[in-house]
């Protein structure tokens, strides 16, 4: 069951019991906000800073990720590189080129 569910099942029991309907939904947005304004204190963002803080937070991510895909790309190419100059030494003593060069 959500918690949507839950509210709702609530609401609909207090109406029953004789509650006004608008009432009941104006008293459970105010707790809905209430709790909101709780968790932002909580994690520090109730401040009005913290919406520049957030968006910061989300450029340093983004530039971490970009960080990370490119150190990635260039390992992936160095690998590739590697592999490709291992096969052409493996290619040049297998057709004997060395003993070409030595004399």
């Amino acid at each position: 069951m959500r918690d949507s569910d839950i509210v709702a099942g609530l609401v609909a029991q207090a109406e029953g019991l004789g509650g006004d309907l608008v009432m009941l939904r104006a008293l459970v947005e105010e707790a809905s906000e209430m709790g909101a304004g709780r968790a932002l204190d909580r994690l520090g963002l109730s401040d009005r800073a913290a919406e520049g803080d957030v968006r910061e937070l989300r450029e340093l991510l983004g530039a971490w990720r970009d960080a990370k895909r490119a150190a990635k790309g260039a390992v992936i190419g160095w690998l590739v590189r590697a592999g490709l100059a291992l096969m052409l030494i493996g290619m040049a003593v297998k057709l004997g080129l060395f003993s070409l060069v030595r004399g």
